[in-house]
């Protein structure tokens, strides 16, 4: 241990000597003036971009979709139907929530008006599906043994010769 403290102080001894080579130091270039000569000015012009024409376009989309979900299982029960004639959206939705109602959203979406919805909550005398779990059966656990006299006198001898105090047990 004391070699390498050793080393180590020789080492910083050389470098502060002069005799290890220290960083070398940089100094700034000189400036030198310089002049760029003048630029010209492009002047660019954009050109027009030429779209592909989409063949699937509909100018007047028509459709009607809807579906229902009844498990009698979960207890889950949901539906929406919906139907567009144009730019014009018609709809409802309605499912149950965990505290018991069922939520009926009837919504329209147009160009004039937007969307609106109008949102009713009605009570629903709903199932619930409860699982049971067993009370828990008490268990039945046996007596622990107990050792004879004579016996625990010589359980506790050889205990307490191990410890080295055999005198403080009978």
């Amino acid at each position: 241990m004391a070699f390498q403290y050793f080393t180590i102080l020789a080492l910083v001894a050389a470098a502060s000597a002069g005799v290890l080579p220290a960083a070398p130091v940089y100094h700034a270039a000189p400036a030198v003036a310089t002049y760029a000569a003048p630029t010209t000015v492009l002047k660019t012009v954009a050109q027009p971009v030429l779209a592909k024409r989409d063949d699937d376009y509909d100018p007047h989309p028509q459709y009607k979709f809807g579906y229902d979900v009844q498990d009698a299982i979960s207890g889950d029960s949901k539906s929406q139907v919906e139907e567009r004639d144009g730019d014009v959206v018609r709809g409802e939705y309605s499912l149950i929530e965990p505290d018991g109602y069922k939520r009926i959203v009837q919504y329209t979406s147009d160009p004039h008006n937007g969307f609106n919805a109008v949102v009713n909550r009605v009570p629903v005398d709903v199932k619930t599906v409860v699982k049971t779990v067993a009370a828990p059966q008490p268990v039945a656990y046996a007596a622990p043994k107990v050792l004879a006299p004579a016996a625990r006198s010589a359980y506790w001898r050889i205990v307490c010769a191990l410890f080295e105090d055999a005198a403080a047990f009978p």
